[in-house]
């Protein structure tokens, strides 16, 4: 039986050789994550909303010795890790939990690293002293060796300290939370001066004065003159009396570094002093700054800082001074400091935080966390 043929309509030219094409894809949309992410926190880490809606389970345990294992529950290959890490009183302890955690999470095969470090601790040790060492540099190999990638951190005690890293700094600010704070709850801001307590905090305190349209005030000296160091080893071997010494290897003899007692540039009279600075430690000097300024007319005196570690008897000095109020930020805690001094405020800068994981994660900008923010805060 003959097969039957099917008949096509002719092809033209045109039409002969051609291949239906696909619908191209769609662009990817502009900085699109490409992977998840997750938020880790450690032991030392307050209870903070913003921060912790997305906190991966984990196991961080401390054995009789004192050494601590992590444990990570869930798979975190390819993924962007955040480290939330708080610095209470046992900075050591908080340190190596955070050396263990991003050294767990990079042996997991995470893609990046990041450790979020409100107060990032050893900052005051950036310079040298005498025979001592840099141990800021000394961290900062540390976290690198142990695998950030990245760190989010907030108001460094030195600028500077960003190059210890062989990886990005972010470095934030806290400044916009305090003068909001100076705008909405301080009566009658309009009558305040804002002071610096010594020389070295001129700057943050302009750059305060210069955005509120205040006046600056400067306090300069101490109340004690500091000790001579003349012990520490620069004179040995003792010289030998009526020894030849080489011309050419007399050195002049070197004035010792003394501050004169304590004056304030500037009018504070009848007026509201605030005084600026990053750190609020040891509150002796901020208490004997109080006490001068009281002395010269300020009749209402803050205290404003963003890391507040308020150690010893930070909170009984406090309570017992001429300050009438303490305001610092949760980058530190210090709740139980609170419970003690009801004249500390707290300014919360957690959003801050939040927004600046979520930009660092879908790869925006970092631009608008930073507007309007001089060098000098």
């Amino acid at each position: 039986m003959p097969k039957k043929l099917l008949l096509l309509p002719p092809l033209s030219a045109s039409s002969a050789f051609r291949v239906p094409r696909a619908r191209p894809a769609p662009p990817p949309a502009m900085n699109a994550a490409r992977t998840g992410y997750r938020v880790f926190s450690a032991n030392s880490t307050a209870a903070c909303t913003e921060l912790a809606k997305r906190t991966v389970l984990k196991m961080l345990e401390h054995f009789y010795f004192s050494e601590t294992r992590v444990e990570i529950k869930e798979s975190v290959r390819g993924q962007d890790i955040f480290i939330i890490q708080t610095i209470p009183r046992d900075v050591n302890t908080a340190v190596m939990e955070l050396l263990i955690m991003a050294y767990a999470l990079k042996t997991s095969c995470a893609r990046n690293i990041i450790g979020v470090i409100p107060y990032f601790p050893y900052s005051k040790q950036s310079k040298m002293r005498k025979r001592g060492s840099i141990v800021c540099k000394l961290l900062a190999s540390m976290l690198a060796k142990a695998g950030l990638t990245h760190i989010i951190t907030m108001d460094l005690h030195q600028k500077e300290i960003q190059g210890f890293f062989s990886f990005p700094v972010d470095n934030l600010r806290a400044s916009p939370f305090l003068l909001q704070y100076i705008q909405e709850e301080i009566p009658n801001y309009r009558n305040a001066v804002i002071v610096a307590k010594s020389p070295d905090a001129a700057k943050r305190a302009q750059s305060y004065a210069e955005r509120l349209r205040l006046g600056l005030a400067v306090i300069h000296g101490e109340a004690q003159c500091t000790e001579l160091d003349m012990d520490d080893g620069r004179h040995s071997p003792p010289m030998v009396k009526n020894a030849t010494v080489h011309p050419g290897l007399e050195l002049p003899l070197m004035m010792a570094k003394e501050k004169p007692p304590i004056t304030v540039v500037g009018d504070v009279g009848g007026r509201i002093a605030i005084i600026v600075d990053d750190i609020i430690d040891d509150v002796e000097s901020f208490v004997a700054a109080a006490e001068i300024l009281k002395e010269r007319g300020a009749y209402k005196i803050y205290v404003m800082a963003t890391h507040g570690i308020l150690s010893a008897e930070a909170p009984r000095l406090i309570e017992e001074s001429s300050v009438d109020e303490v305001v610092v930020t949760n980058t530190v805690p210090h709740e139980v400091q609170k419970l003690q001094c009801p004249k500390i405020k707290t300014v919360d800068i957690s959003l801050i935080l939040s927004e600046a994981i979520r930009r660092i994660h879908n790869g925006e900008s970092m631009a608008y966390l930073f507007r309007n923010i001089t060098v000098d805060d």
